[in-house]
């Protein structure tokens, strides 16, 4: 019997079989490469902000746009998360799932407008649960401060404040807010726990964003913590949890002068969400009336 000639798109060695797995391999990827584009351009998110967020690399987040790299489940999660959206949303055919789509004024709700709005507080107030699924529901960027200057910095936050100290971390965080505020950046914006103690920099971020306070007990703030797998609050600290009730009495006058105060404690995830987009449109519906 006469060997079976090979299929120009069959690999050598593979079968029918092989090259028709590949072929669909490939329009996994083309689909998936068009939803991320798409997502991403409707939040506003540069790829390098999009990579900062998702904690891949720039490179790598090219590669998936262009249809060219594998990514993991777990991978894809977290860059869904980062687009406020979910593997699976973004894996499914047709359009977005109604909860996963962003409900900006295109589908008859109100947005923010050109407002940014800046949500304070301690690390564990959610400011990134809470920001990041209040801009997906509103279709604008999220953005975290932390990450920018992180990604301005060329490292992470802890090399950053290892190798260059506090004063380094606030120059930059500076820096980066004026260049936002520059440039009319919009959308939610999480910032770092310890911004209000910088008065130059607060004061220029109350000027250019609308403040938010979330506000938690401070048990509540060590439970999110820790339930997010950071041990860190609790590593050589025998009173871990008293330093931590000080710091929030410390902060707590500074995060009063926000322009809106959103207790995560008492309304919960869902409520504190609500709570965010209202006011983020309230704002933009103000915004808009000023402009000529």
């Amino acid at each position: 019997m006469p060997p079976r000639q090979t299929s120009p798109r069959e690999r050598p060695g593979q079968g029918p079989e092989a090259a028709a797995g590949d072929a669909g391999a490939s329009l996994i990827l083309a689909h998936l490469a068009g939803r991320l584009r798409q997502r991403r351009q409707e939040l506003a998110l540069t790829l390098r902000e999009l990579a900062e967020l998702a904690g891949v690399s720039e490179r790598f987040l090219v590669l998936l746009e262009s249809g060219r790299a594998n990514v993991s489940v777990v991978k894809l999660e977290d860059i869904g998360r980062a687009l406020g959206t979910s593997a699976a949303a973004l894996l499914a055919a047709g359009e977005l799932a109604p909860e996963d789509a962003p409900r900006g004024p295109a589908s008859g709700e109100a947005g923010a407008g050109g407002v940014l709005v800046a949500l304070l507080g301690l690390r564990g107030a959610g400011k990134t649960t809470i920001g990041g699924r209040a801009a997906a529901r509103l279709g604008v960027p999220f953005r975290e401060l932390d990450g920018l200057v992180a990604a301005r910095a060329g490292m992470s936050l802890a090399a950053l404040f290892e190798i260059h100290g506090n004063a380094y971390y606030r120059r930059l965080e500076r820096e980066e807010l004026a260049r936002l505020a520059d440039a009319r950046a919009h959308g939610i914006m999480a910032t770092g726990g310890g911004l209000v103690t910088d008065p130059a920099t607060f004061e220029r971020l109350r000027r250019c964003a609308v403040t938010v306070w979330l506000r938690a007990k401070p048990e509540d703030h060590w439970l999110r913590v820790v339930e997010q797998g950071d041990a860190r609050p609790m590593a050589n600290r025998a009173d871990a949890m008293k330093e931590l009730r000080a710091l929030f009495q410390a902060r707590r006058a500074l995060y009063e002068r926000a322009d809106f105060v959103v207790d995560t404690s008492a309304l919960g995830l869902a409520r504190s969400v609500d709570r965010v987009v209202k006011i983020a449109r309230e704002a933009g519906r103000r915004d808009a009336t000023r402009s000529p």
